[in-house]
Formats: structure tokens, C-alpha cells, sequence
């Protein structure tokens, strides 16, 4: 591996409408190569780094040790019983499952957030994921809708675009496979959130003049 960069810069900044606002300069870099001519980029970012809990963990994270502690007993059982092979693969499919929402689907979702950047251009807003493939997710302003965000006392949320699902809320942060119809697109975890927001409707109203 590479060693970092030390005098690579971890922040470019750009000045809106009066306000000085803080750009992560990968986040820019990724997002810049996706614009296309005469498109201009806003604003771009992150979602926060490192292992985070979630709202949702207050259910999550019973359900997993709940789950996770049926299955250690189903396999114990299965096997000091001498039970078949099939009862012994079965019940290890649940303790893999148990493991990772235990423990592994933290590990899981740093990384996804390491690998994500956001961006608002004065066209659309664009998502680029990295992991486990490339996936980009454009979304015009002139034809985005139902805009929400929430904010914490540290200013960091999230901000979803399109109609969620009701029980968005509950699987957000898990990576599994079927979950993802749960979630709709957003910024996930970004800073200054409100701050964000706020860029997000001004290009839209732009928009919806330049259009008229």
C-alpha cells in the first residue's frame, strides 16, 4: 500500500452566498470527475467516519444479541447431541448471521461510509459509492422531490431525497442483502447538515427559474 500523502490536503473550501463552507477534497475530486460540461460543483462531502451508533441500534442491537444467543444454543445443542451434519449446517448459518449483526456489520458499514462520497452540483445531486462495486446515483434538481433532513446537536444528519420507506429508519447502517429496497437515497451522516440543506434548495429554486 501506498503511504499517505503528508501534504495532501484533507479539506478545499468555497465561498456561498456569504458563507465559507468546508469541502472534503477527495469527496471534490470524485465528484468533479463525474460533471459534465458547464456543470458547476457546489458543494461535496462525506459521511462521518469510523464505527457510529445509530437510533436504530437501540432495537438492533437486542435483536442481534437475542438472535446471535439462540443460535450459539441452537449449534451447541445440535452438537453435543450428536445431531446430523444438515441440523449442524443450518444452525451455522444463523450463527454467521448473529455474528455479523453482532459485530461485523459495524465493521461493514465504516467501510461503505469510507467509500461514499456526496455531492450538489447546479444541475443534480450525485452519490458515488464505492463498495463493493462502483455505483453512481444522479438526481436532477429540477425533478427532485419530498427533500428531508435531520439534524443532531453536533449539526451532523442526514438528508433523504424521494419518499422513504417507514421502516427506512430502522435499517439504516445495515448492509445485507434485501435491505436496500428499505432505503432510499441520501447523505448520509453528513456535517453541518442544515447548512447542506440549505445549499441543496437554493440550487433547486435556481433550477426551477433557469427552466421557466
Amino acid at each position: 500500500m501506498t503511504p499517505a500523502d503528508p501534504w495532501r490536503p484533507v479539506a478545499v473550501f468555497a465561498h456561498r452566498e456569504g458563507m465559507l463552507l468546508r469541502m472534503d477534497f477527495d469527496a471534490s475530486q470524485k465528484i468533479q470527475a463525474q460533471l459534465s460540461s458547464g456543470e458547476s460543483l457546489l458543494w461535496s462531502g462525506r459521511p462521518r467516519q469510523g464505527m457510529i451508533l445509530r437510533g436504530s441500534d437501540i432495537f438492533v442491537i437486542p435483536f442481534s444479541l437475542l438472535w446471535g444467543g439462540f443460535a450459539v444454543f441452537w449449534e451447541y445443542t445440535a452438537y453435543t447431541s450428536g445431531a446430523p451434519i444438515f441440523f449442524l449446517a443450518f444452525g451455522g448459518v444463523f450463527v454467521v448471521a448473529g455474528i455479523y449483526f453482532i459485530f461485523g456489520r459495524f465493521a461493514v458499514d465504516a467501510l461503505v461510509r469510507r467509500r461514499t462520497y456526496y455531492g450538489i452540483s447546479n444541475d443534480r445531486v450525485i452519490i458515488v459509492s464505492e463498495f463493493p462495486a462502483l455505483s453512481i446515483e444522479s438526481l436532477a434538481l429540477a425533478t427532485l422531490s419530498d427533500v428531508t433532513f435531520n439534524s443532531g446537536a453536533d449539526q451532523s444528519g442526514s438528508i433523504s431525497f424521494g419518499a422513504q420507506h417507514p421502516m427506512a429508519s430502522m435499517f439504516s447502517g445495515l448492509h445485507w442483502p434485501g435491505i436496500g429496497k428499505y432505503q432510499g437515497p441520501r447523505f448520509d451522516t453528513i456535517e453541518g447538515v442544515k447548512s447542506v440543506h440549505d445549499i441543496l434548495q437554493r440550487a433547486k429554486r435556481e433550477r426551477e427559474r433557469a427552466s421557466r
